[in-house]
């Protein structure tokens, strides 16, 4: 199962009053584990980035001036999604940005019916708990400290983290044999890049318990002969 966790940085909060994207990032996750694979974009958004977001993300409208318009990247930005369900946290946000850059182009529209919205998942776990990426970070105990302003790819990289606690999907702790070491199981994945941490979120040990005996007792063995002999024609001595 591939899922991409998607976040984006804009110049506003309304693309209908013609604000843009200025940062796509994406994470890989392949049966709830990343893979290491990311995608990563900044975009000229042909416009000035106002100071209050300038304030959030530290994108510079000099620094984006450089950058690919979404036209030269769109092609890419969609093969890299595929056709996998989108984990977004605050999906309408998101999907109302890129549907208007897609729009532009005269491209389909990315349908919300692909997308997870993690927020929508977090308030249904904790009804009443703050839901922000930043305090399910919190939550969960996660390591923010590369997170000194909001990034699409650092935010995607704490979001696929929150998603996996959310849903309860990965457990790089878990030991299936008996002596297997846990360094295999946190391993990092080819073409993993620095920041990305196997094994986030494992306890520092985990101990393997000897497996419990199941055999019937004498005492459970006698007392089962006892209840057949109380049964007419029972199956155990046909």
């Amino acid at each position: 199962m591939r899922e991409v966790v998607l976040d984006t940085e804009t110049t506003g909060l309304d693309p209908g009053s013609g604000h843009r994207i200025v940062e796509i990032g994406c994470v890989e996750l392949v049966n709830h584990v990343p893979t290491g694979r990311e995608y990563q974009t900044y975009l000229n958004p042909d416009r000035d980035v106002p100071e209050e977001a300038f304030e959030v993300h530290g994108l510079a409208t000099a620094f984006l001036a450089t950058k690919p318009r979404f036209a030269e990247v769109v092609d890419d930005f969609l093969a890299f999604l595929g056709s996998s369900r989108l984990i977004i946290h605050n999906a309408e946000f998101d999907l109302a940005f890129l549907n208007a850059e897609l729009e532009r182009l005269s491209y389909p529209r990315l349908s919300p019916q692909r997308s997870l919205d993690t927020l929508e998942l977090a308030r249904r776990q904790a009804p009443g708990a703050p839901a922000n990426l930043d305090a399910l970070a919190r939550r969960f105990a996660l390591d923010t400290q590369a997170r000194r302003v909001h990034g699409a790819l650092v935010d995607a990289r704490i979001l696929a983290e929150v998603y996996l606690r959310l849903t309860g999907g990965r457990q790089p702790a878990l030991l299936l044999k008996p002596g297997e070491p846990r360094e295999a199981l946190a391993s990092p994945s080819p073409g993993m890049r620095p920041g990305m941490r196997p094994g986030m979120g494992a306890s520092a040990s985990t101990a393997v318990r000897a497996a419990r005996p199941h055999a019937a007792s004498g005492d459970e063995q006698t007392a089962h002969a006892a209840f057949i002999d109380r049964v007419t024609d029972p199956i155990w001595r046909r």
